[in-house]
């Protein structure tokens, strides 16, 4: 899985699950903020994301994650992992 197919399958999943702004979804922004997360969403994540990419997230990892690109640069990383396992 390349990072365009991972941006494309986390902006689909951010936007049916949150409910966010496809516009406001760039990879800059902030995206707490962006999508006004709070505790109880996070866990949404944790899980919407081992249901889409297979892995398991680490929260200490987790809280490192500022913008969508760090985001899509955290999966990216895990999912490359996984596949050399």
């Amino acid at each position: 899985m390349d990072i365009r197919e991972i941006i494309t399958v986390t902006n689909k999943f951010l936007v049916e699950e949150f409910e966010a702004n496809p516009a406001a979804i760039t990879p800059e922004a902030n995206m707490k903020s962006t999508l006004d997360l709070d505790s109880l969403d996070y866990i949404d994540m944790v899980v919407v994301i081992e249901d889409n990419f297979g892995f398991k997230v680490k929260p200490e990892e987790f809280q490192a994650i500022v913008t969508f690109q760090d985001f899509y640069n955290y999966v990216a990383t895990r999912v490359q992992q996984k596949e050399l396992v």
